[in-house]
């Protein structure tokens, strides 16, 4: 497409479209931005200073019309009404990865799945750099990929995926894509249809080819069961860690094992993330650092020294023998179970915010086993304290982050885990979950 005099609109000026404003006015689009809500003024600044046209708190339907492509915010449902009018108008509505697609040179390695795909690419991010690769780290872990294709142009691109993300994707091919796994989420975007679902999350499959590279975990029913019917084009990379593989990676109790090019193995307590499922991520990113063919010594030394994520089981501080643990970006059931699996002492478990159809009743016996005391920290905790008032002796409610760490905290005795991992969406109580860990962070060092 000659972009010259071509008119672009962008839907929703978070971080991902301020990215695809940019992109498309270096590349000679005529932009324009439509926000329904209100633009943060950083972002308006920006547009202000890169001469970009924008809109806030409605959507001018009739110039929106007249463009010739629609970048959409992965924020954004497809069944609202604007962007059911758009398709049936016959528009064009991509991503801003698609479109940042367009304009990439370099290798793209592409992470997705339902839990740790933050934590795996901050991860092979981190391998890739240490071992001297002209790499960016871009997508839903931060920094729109659009943005840094617009600035400053890199040999690969470590690109985190979300389902939505992938969605509004359809020529975009990824070298190596990872798949860590696939749990409940998101369930209301996909009618509640789990397949649906499956479907969106294996789109970082199409337009693959022979030479590219599919890592997966060998351990999830829903993906296996979905490789059956469909056998992916790349090359196949598993990892398990409840069995040995001759091909990919595995690990048990003890060892980490990576069987690409030639054997890897590694003491898993020399592993700088801890629990079963960072032992999966970990393995997702070894491998795709073996393919690359990084020495083994810059993988073993990445694996040691990685620091994790903020708000991603991370630790906060220990009072009075009691430590708290912030895992504010555990939105779903799944993360909450693998936070809850990690827990060696006795926990005292903060949960609850918007409820995005969830099914609690997985986490049954680890809260049986784990969990001495519940905290409810949402609006509505009806559903929470139906589930689990048979579990646990003690379920109080709290109105806010401070309310809920002093429950927790007259609640826990010297030795115990205070875990804030909410299983749910935060938007009820808190901007983002940015937000709620922030909160939760203060409370507990005003302790």
């Amino acid at each position: 497409m000659n972009e010259k005099n071509k008119s672009l609109v962008v839907l929703g000026a978070g971080e991902s479209g301020i990215g695809a404003a940019i992109l498309g006015k270096s590349k000679g689009w005529k932009v324009f931005v439509s926000d329904k809500g209100t633009i943060q003024p950083e972002y308006k600044a920006e547009l202000e200073h890169e001469g970009i046209e924008w809109e806030e708190g409605s959507h001018t339907m009739e110039r929106i019309e007249q463009c010739d492509l629609v970048v959409k915010s992965p924020g954004i449902p497809d069944h609202v009404d604007s962007i059911q009018h758009l398709l049936s108008i016959g528009k064009t509505l991509i991503s801003e990865i698609e479109f940042a697609g367009q304009y990439i040179q370099g290798k793209v390695i592409g992470i997705t799945g339902s839990n740790g795909k933050t934590t795996t690419a901050l991860l092979t991010y981190h391998i890739l750099k240490k071992a001297g690769f002209d790499v960016a780290l871009a997508g839903n872990v931060g920094t729109s990929l659009a943005r840094i294709v617009a600035k400053k142009p890199h040999d690969w691109y470590v690109v985190e995926l979300s389902s939505f993300q992938l969605d509004g994707m359809y020529s975009f091919k990824i070298d190596i894509a990872i798949l860590t796994n696939i749990t409940p989420d998101h369930l209301d975007r996909y009618a509640y249809n789990m397949a649906l679902y499956t479907a969106s999350k294996f789109r970082v499959l199409q337009n693959q080819t022979s030479d590219c590279w599919f890592i997966y975990n060998a351990d999830d029913a829903t993906i296996a069961a979905y490789l059956k019917n469909n056998p992916p084009v790349a090359q196949c990379a598993p990892f398990s860690i409840s069995g040995a593989l001759d091909f990919g990676g595995f690990a048990d109790e003890e060892q980490l094992t990576i069987n690409i090019k030639e054997q890897f193995t590694m003491s898993i307590h020399e592993l700088a993330l801890k629990g079963k499922h960072n032992t999966q991520n970990t393995l997702a990113s070894g491998i795709a650092a073996r393919i690359l063919e990084i020495r083994k010594e810059i993988v073993r030394e990445s694996l040691e020294d990685f620091v994790n994520v903020e708000h991603r089981l991370e630790f906060v501080a220990k009072v009075h023998g009691i430590e708290f643990i912030n895992d504010s970006k555990a939105t779903n059931v799944n993360s909450s179970w693998f936070a809850l699996e990690s827990m060696e002492n006795r926990t005292v478990w903060i949960v609850g915010g918007v409820d995005k159809g969830n099914d609690y009743s997985e986490l049954i016996p680890l809260v049986k086993d784990k969990v001495k005391a519940i905290v409810c920290l949402g609006i509505d905790n009806r559903k929470l304290m139906d589930t689990f008032s048979e579990c646990v002796e003690n379920i109080v409610e709290a109105k806010n982050a401070t309310e809920a760490v002093a429950f927790s905290y007259n609640l826990a005795q010297n030795g115990d885990t205070v875990l804030l991992s909410p299983a749910c969406a935060s938007f009820d109580l808190f901007e983002d979950y940015e937000d709620r860990g922030n909160q939760f962070k203060a409370a507990v060092r005003s302790l």
